[in-house]
């Protein structure tokens, strides 16, 4: 008979493995806007800081307004397991293409989807769900991006972008209903933090 523990999820008693086997996926990502920095959590522990780049509009909800949504989130869809590093994505399918130098001199000015997708969706109605300020309806996107496109400088469209090699690490650690966070605030003590 398996050893139970006290660890409980959803009411029931987990066994050791599962309880190892959790704690490889995160349990909430928090976006500070100020900061340019994902923070992921799991159990509670910060777990992963990464450099993001948000919108150069900086924040809002409004669609067409190139600017990166605030508020709760949650990831309502993970593309592209199993792509290669860098693998284009146009509408959520990847072209063939793999990103390089010539590929990106060739289509100035493209904004770059590459290898993962994180599909973001609001859960505030009316501030960041349904209407005019559907986050998941703006297509919203934790993307990896082109290597020569700079971290924690707000340059995007509206979505977050990643290093490829920082997405493709988080993304099986991303389960699909994960909370994100998306707030203005700094958040100093987890910027200093140490990752456990």
């Amino acid at each position: 008979m398996p050893v139970q523990v006290a660890f409980t999820v959803d009411q029931a008693l987990i066994s050791p493995y599962e309880a190892r086997l959790r704690m490889n996926f995160l349990d909430l990502l928090h976006i500070s806007l100020t900061d340019q920095v994902l923070y992921g959590f799991s159990a509670g522990r910060l777990v992963v800081r990464l450099p993001v780049s948000t919108a150069l509009n900086g924040a809002g909800e409004l669609n067409g307004s190139n600017c990166t949504p605030r508020g709760l989130h949650q990831v309502r869809a993970c593309i592209g397991a199993g792509l290669p590093t860098g693998a284009v994505l146009r509408g959520r399918r990847w072209t063939g293409e793999i990103w390089s130098s010539e590929l990106h001199e060739a289509f100035p000015g493209r904004d770059w989807i590459l290898s993962r997708i994180l599909w973001l969706s609001g859960c505030e109605p009316g501030f960041n769900r349904m209407g005019k300020v559907d986050t998941f309806r703006r297509y919203i996107y934790l993307h990896g991006t082109a290597d020569v496109e700079p971290m924690g400088v707000p340059l995007s469209h509206g979505c977050i972008r990643l290093r490829n090699s920082d997405l493709i690490e988080l993304f099986p650690k991303v389960p699909v209903h994960c909370p994100v966070r998306i707030e203005q605030a700094s958040c100093p003590t987890w910027l200093q933090a140490v990752i456990e």
